[in-house]
């Protein structure tokens, strides 16, 4: 069942999506050569406390940290570890906080470093694709729509979707419905609506859409070992159009 929020409801989401996007601003500036992912953690999970918040994801269905990390062929639910990010790496952090009874989500994927072209690429397209998708998040439109918008940014540059993973909306619960793919067609799915939040998620891999996940029940990779990217914002449908609430300005 989708759950429409009011305006109140949806300025406490705005309030903990804030929370998200400065942390996520803040290890911007922490990513570097020499950093070991579980030192990401163990700040955003500080910066958090300050705040008055709680991490969303630590806990969440057994999961024992506070960020996702990310590396490479890694698409999304890499944990934290005494990996150390060398020059060349990209690096997804997936981040959301708990705050006065909403949650807030949001990713970015981030250059360790200097890194190649192609490498640039794939974070630049797989972030083109999320904003495509955010501006058909308006009242009237279809699920279809965005998903649409998604593939066709992806697509166009000679990348691929993951279709295993999928965006949601989020709220009072992190995750809920719908669920939105990152692929499909215009004009399917259901009719998007003033009050609704979705947390609008590409994941775009250099080689194959498939993948895999790893003996740790969690870590999901390309099957093919290629690189893979991934952004995310929380957006909010409003009579205005959508409004990204976890941005800073």
């Amino acid at each position: 069942m989708v759950i429409l929020k009011l305006p109140d409801e949806i300025e406490k989401a705005r309030a903990s999506n804030r929370i998200v996007a400065e942390v996520l601003s803040k290890l911007r500036e922490k990513v570097k050569p020499g950093v070991k992912t579980r030192e990401l953690d163990k700040f955003a999970e500080e910066v958090t406390e300050k705040r008055g918040a709680k991490p969303a994801f630590k806990g969440y269905r057994g999961y024992p940290y506070s960020l996702c990390t990310s590396v490479n062929e890694q698409v999304v639910h890499g944990m934290p570890s005494e990996r150390v990010l060398v020059e060349g790496d990209i690096i997804g952090i997936d981040f959301g906080v708990y705050h006065r009874g909403f949650y807030g989500d949001a990713t970015i994927t981030l250059p360790v470093g200097k890194v190649n072209e192609k490498a640039l690429r794939l974070m630049q397209v797989t972030e083109q694709s999320l904003y495509a998708g955010i501006e058909q998040a308006k009242a009237g439109n279809r699920l279809g729509d965005i998903s649409a918008a998604v593939q066709g940014t992806v697509e166009a540059d000679g990348f691929s979707i993951v279709r295993d993973f999928v965006g949601h909306g989020v709220g009072k619960n992190l995750h809920e419905d719908p669920q939105i793919p990152n692929y499909g067609k215009k004009g399917r799915g259901v009719e998007l609506k003033t009050g609704m939040i979705l947390a609008i998620e590409p994941m775009v891999n250099e080689g194959g859409y498939k993948v895999r996940i790893l003996p740790d029940g969690w870590t999901v990779i390309t099957e093919d070992g290629s690189l893979s990217a991934h952004f995310e914002h929380s957006v909010a449908i409003t009579d205005n159009g959508p409004e990204i609430l976890s941005k800073l300005n």
